[in-house]
């Protein structure tokens, strides 16, 4: 029994090192698999936004979890470098959601009055205040929602501190494995077959990404396209996250600025378009004029995972026992990971917690 598993996750994307970490921290024995190179795909590409209250509306069933997850980050990052030594970057500049017309502006003022109301910080800023805060934003804008709470952080160094943090309490990764097939009894999975061995487990949780249906298609995941771009400049030009109708510049350390991003569903290919990258350059001068006078950094696409029915599946599998699922979380993926990792671990703990009860009853 010694070389079983508590738990293998199938991903090494931000959400399976998550929950490796948060299984680790329940001091179980966790083996995480990736195809690939940890945080090689979307959890790479990602610009690392905290986007709360800019992704979801008040009413958005989604909206209480985002937030909870959004508000784990202070104590999150302190955490992950006492066990990796990780520097998450977590940036608390807000975000500005930019008007350009009136009809935007009265759109973003309500919006804001609705936040208010749930409890969560939300301003509109005039023109004044907003080019008081940010005077490198267009000149043109005739004001801003901002929303001081929504952060951001290095979506790779996230992914790489949850993974350091899970290997510290004593979770095991192996790169470049292939998971081929789920090893199923009846309705119960019990491991996984990789390209090379078996690997049993007690607890099997899938966290691939937009791959996760390539060994669960009822899944059924919509690849979505996403190029970005970055640029650097000599001064820094940007406190906060600054968004736009579908483009965003989301300013980094070492005064790098990331541009993002397009949205293409139903594709799978990573190549940069010039159309791609002629939109987010038009729409980038146009909210910061000054851009035009950076220099250009790179560019480069993950493909986001979504789910075609929507929301993010998160627990156990509808059809097999001690399958847990999590995946689909589109272009949340960073800010939902906190969250996604404690409801996947707690959902473990508490089947064990009810076997166990059961066990003693009879």
């Amino acid at each position: 029994m010694s070389s079983i598993y508590d738990a293998v996750i199938v991903g090494g994307g931000v959400i399976g090192c998550s929950i490796a970490y948060h299984l680790a921290k329940q001091n179980k024995k966790v083996i995480l698999l990736e195809k690939g190179s940890v945080a090689g795909k979307a959890s790479g590409a990602a610009a690392g936004m905290l986007g709360a209250q800019m992704e979801f509306t008040c009413n958005d069933p989604l909206y209480p979890l985002a937030i909870k997850s959004r508000d784990l980050f202070q104590t999150l990052s302190e955490e992950l470098y006492r066990l990796s030594g990780i520097d998450i970057e977590l940036i608390e500049e807000g975000i500005y959601q930019l008007a350009f017309t009136e009809d935007e502006a009265v759109l973003h003022q309500r919006r804001g009055e609705q936040d208010q109301q749930s409890g969560e910080d939300a301003y509109w800023l005039t023109a004044s205040e907003l080019f008081e805060r940010e005077p490198a934003i267009s000149k043109k804008a005739q004001g801003a929602l901002y929303l001081p709470r929504d952060g951001q952080v290095s979506p790779k160094k996230l992914t790489e501190a949850f993974l350091k943090s899970a290997i510290a309490l004593g979770a095991e990764v192996r790169e470049y494995s292939e998971v081929v097939s789920f090893i199923r009894h009846d309705n119960c999975v019990r491991g996984v077959h990789t390209k090379r061995d078996a690997i049993f487990a007690r607890n099997t949780i899938l966290a691939g990404g937009v791959w996760s249906s390539e060994l669960d298609p009822t899944l059924e995941m919509v690849p979505v396209k996403g190029e970005c771009l970055s640029f650097t400049t000599n001064r820094p030009i940007l406190k906060g996250t600054v968004k736009y109708k579908n483009c965003y510049l989301v300013p980094k350390k070492g005064n790098r600025i990331i541009v993002g991003a397009t949205s293409i569903p139903d594709r799978f290919d990573e190549n940069v378009s010039f159309r791609g990258l002629f939109q987010l350059m038009e729409m980038a001068k146009e909210i910061v004029p000054g851009v035009v006078d950076d220099q250009f950094e790179k560019a480069w696409t993950g493909i986001r995972p979504q789910l075609r029915k929507g929301e993010p599946y998160i627990g156990e599998h509808k059809e097999y026992e001690q399958l847990f699922i999590a995946a689909g979380h589109y272009r949340n993926g960073i800010l939902l990971s906190p969250i996604t990792g404690i409801m996947v671990a707690e959902e473990i703990m508490q089947k064990e917690r009810q076997a166990f009860a059961n066990e003693a009853s009879n």
